[in-house]
C-alpha cells in the first residue's frame, strides 16, 4: 500500500475530483460505518462504461432549460447563447474540434451521430462492394457479437452465405491473442477475394491493440481492398492517427472511455480522400444533406462532403452535450499522449503485481486443473495493449458458478468494492482508466483478488 500512496504521489496527475466516484454506500454494498459507506469504491470498469464527470450534469441541465424556457425555438435561438451555447441545429458542431485529435482526425473527416453498430452498419452499406470473387470480409473470430451480427448480415443483404463469405483469424493453437504476421499472411493468401477488412482496434476480450498503422498499409497494397475498425474500446484509451494511417472508415461509441453516458452517442470517421465521393451509396437522411438546403424540403440529396455527409437525423441534444462535458477534460488533461502516458503507469503496476501473485501462471505454464490466472492480453510490449489486462481463472466449472473460480473471485472483490467487469466463460477485466483512476485503486483490486484465491485455496484444501 505504501508504494502505491508514493506512486499517487510521483504522478498526481489526475483529474479524479472532476468525477462522481460511487460510494460502498451509493452501490449498496456493505461497510461498517457512515465514513466507510461514504469511501470511494475501486472501479475499474471504465472499459464497459466509463464514470460520469461532474460538469455533464449541469451541461445536460442547462439544455432542459433551454427546452423549457424557448422550446422549439432553441433550435435556432437558444436563451444562453452568449454565453457560448450552441443552438440545437448546431449541437453536435462545437464538440467536433474536441473529438478530432482524439482519433486522430481532420474535423471534416469525423462525425458525431448514431450508435456504434448502427454506424458500422451504415459504413458497411457504403463500402462494402462485393463484386465477382472479390466478397470476403476479414475479421477477427471471437469479435464482439455485434460486430459479427452486422457483418454477417451484410453478407445476407448481397445475397451471400455468411459461412462462405467471412473470414474469422483465430490465434495460434495455446496462444490467446493474433499475431500481426498471422493476420498480414491472410490478407496476402486472399488478396484477389478480400473486398473488405474490419477488425476491432482493440481486442474487447483480450485487451489486444492491434497495429492499425501497419495492418491498414498492408492492406492497401491491393487497391480494392478497404479497410475499416471498430473502435469503441481504442477510442480515448490509446493515441490514433486515423487520418495519417489512411483508414478508410472507423466508428466508435462514447460511453466507455469517453464517459458520455450509458448508451452515449456514436461517431464516425471517413477518411477525406473519399470526401467528395458522393456518389458512393449511403444510408442517407436530412441532417447529411447540404445545411443550405435543409430546410428547404426539397427531393435532391447533395450530402454535406465528409463525414457530416453520413449523418441521418438531428443528434440527441443531451447525449451530444454529455459527451462534450468529457470530452472539455480530455483537452484540460493535455490530449491522448499525456493520457497515454498515465495509463501505461497504471497498467504497468497492475501487471507488476499481478505477476508477483503467487496464483499468476505464465502463459505456457498453466495448468487448468490448479487454481490460479494468466493473463490473455499481449503485455511483453506496450504498444500490443491499453489501460485493460484480462485475466483468466482456471480451475473453470462452467455449468457450475458456485464453483467456477471466475464467478466466485468475482462476487468476492465486488462486494468488497471493486468494480470490474467479467465476461464468460472465465475472464475478469481490469481497466484502470487514467482519468481518474489512482494507484491505490490498483493496489486494493490484486489485494481483494489475491485474497479471494486465497479463501479460495483454503476451501479446496479442505
Amino acid at each position: 500500500m505504501e508504494e502505491a500512496i508514493q506512486l499517487d504521489q510521483r504522478y498526481p496527475g489526475t483529474l479524479r475530483d472532476e468525477f462522481n466516484i460511487p460510494t460502498f454506500q451509493s452501490m449498496g454494498l456493505p461497510y461498517s460505518d457512515a465514513d466507510d459507506g461514504n469511501k470511494s469504491v475501486y472501479y475499474l470498469c471504465g472499459n464497459s462504461l466509463g464514470l460520469m464527470p461532474k460538469n455533464t450534469r449541469n451541461a445536460i441541465n442547462a439544455e432542459l432549460d433551454a427546452w423549457s424556457e424557448r422550446g422549439v425555438e432553441s433550435h435556432f435561438r437558444h436563451p444562453r447563447e452568449e454565453d457560448g451555447f450552441a443552438s440545437w441545429v448546431d449541437i453536435d458542431l462545437p464538440a467536433m474540434p474536441l473529438l478530432a485529435p482524439i482519433v486522430g482526425a481532420d474535423i471534416d473527416e469525423i462525425a458525431i451521430m448514431n450508435s456504434l453498430t448502427s454506424n458500422l452498419n451504415a459504413l458497411c452499406v457504403a463500402f462494402y462492394k462485393p463484386k465477382g470473387a472479390r466478397n470476403k470480409i476479414l475479421f477477427e473470430k471471437s469479435a464482439f457479437p455485434s460486430d459479427y451480427f452486422a457483418l454477417s448480415n451484410q453478407c445476407r443483404i448481397h445475397d451471400l452465405d455468411p459461412q462462405e463469405t467471412l473470414i474469422q483469424l483465430s490465434p495460434r493453437p495455446n496462444e490467446t491473442y493474433l499475431r500481426t504476421e498471422d493476420i498480414l499472411q491472410t490478407i496476402s493468401e486472399n488478396k484477389d477475394n478480400i473486398a473488405m477488412v474490419c477488425l476491432s482496434g482493440i481486442q474487447y476480450y483480450t485487451g489486444q491493440f492491434f497495429d492499425i498503422e501497419k495492418i491498414t498499409k498492408y492492406a492497401h497494397q491491393y487497391p480494392d481492398i478497404v479497410v475499416g475498425w471498430d473502435l469503441a474500446h481504442a477510442v480515448g484509451n490509446v493515441p490514433l492517427k486515423l487520418h495519417d494511417w489512411g483508414v478508410d472508415f472507423a466508428c466508435w461509441c462514447s460511453y466507455k472511455y469517453l464517459n458520455s453516458g450509458p448508451g452515449g452517442i456514436g461517431g464516425l470517421f471517413v477518411h477525406s480522400k473519399h470526401a467528395n465521393d458522393v456518389t458512393r451509396p449511403r444510408l442517407a437522411g436530412w441532417w447529411g444533406n447540404n445545411a443550405s438546403q435543409r430546410f428547404r424540403m426539397v427531393e435532391i440529396f447533395n450530402p454535406i462532403p465528409g463525414g457530416l455527409g453520413f449523418r441521418q437525423s438531428n443528434p440527441s441534444v443531451i447525449d451530444v452535450v454529455a459527451l462534450k462535458s468529457s470530452l472539455e477534460l480530455f483537452k484540460r488533461f493535455g490530449g491522448m499522449n499525456s493520457i497515454r502516458d498515465r495509463s501505461l503507469y497504471l497498467t504497468n503496476y497492475l501487471l507488476r503485481l499481478l505477476k508477483a501473485s503467487r496464483y499468476y501462471y505464465d502463459v505456457d505454464k498453466v495448468n487448468p486443473e490448479v487454481l490460479g490466472f494468466m493473463i490473455i492480453t499481449p503485455v511483453y510490449n506496450d504498444q500490443d495493449h491499453g489501460a485493460q489486462l484480462s485475466l483468466r481463472f482456471y480451475p473453470h466449472h462452467q455449468d457450475n458458478p458456485e464453483h467456477d473460480t471466475m464467478e466466485q473471485v468475482f462476487k468476492y472483490i465486488n462486494t468488497r468494492g471493486v468494480i470490474a467487469d467479467e465476461r464468460r466463460p472465465s475472464v475478469i477485466r481490469l481497466a484502470p482508466a487514467p482519468l481518474y483512476n489512482t494507484f491505490q485503486d490498483v493496489y486494493h483490486a490484486v489485494k481483494f483478488l489475491n485474497e479471494a484465491m486465497d479463501v479460495l485455496s483454503t476451501r479446496t484444501c479442505s
